[in-house]
């Protein structure tokens, strides 16, 4: 289980998906992580950043309206010094060097296992502990 560091993570989880958005918030509480809220879109997942004080968004690159791509680098350019990790069905290596571009730490391609985002997210918190 988590220790009590996982709760300097508030994690928002966006995706359009709700069968997707809601599993990767299972696998997060399971583990003991803070999900801090949810969005079906990149405007509300923004807004979480300020609102619910996420540090770390799991973006799903594919939405309609604004890609999860359009979404971190707006973040980015906006200094909101925020952890990315992005997420796809679309496993390709431009889609892959594109959401690390827009500001991503990570990518982990859909489906994933369940140890690959937990994982993901551990290594950002071991980054985080170094500061």
């Amino acid at each position: 289980m988590a220790n009590q560091n996982d709760q300097d993570l508030r994690i928002a989880v966006v995706d359009d998906s709700d069968f997707s958005r809601k599993t990767v918030v299972e696998i997060l509480e399971n583990e003991g992580f803070n999900v801090v809220g949810q969005a079906s879109s990149a405007e509300e997942g923004i807004s979480l950043g300020t609102s619910a004080g996420a540090n770390l968004f799991i973006i799903d690159v594919i939405m309609p309206e604004r890609s999860g791509l359009e979404m971190a680098k707006l973040m980015s350019e906006k200094g909101m010094g925020v952890h990315i990790i992005m997420m796809s069905s679309i496993n390709m290596e431009s889609i892959i060097i594109e959401s690390i571009s827009s500001g991503a730490i990570d990518f982990l391609p859909k489906p994933f296992m369940a140890e690959d985002l937990i994982k993901a997210v551990k290594k950002i918190q071991l980054e985080r502990a170094k500061f």
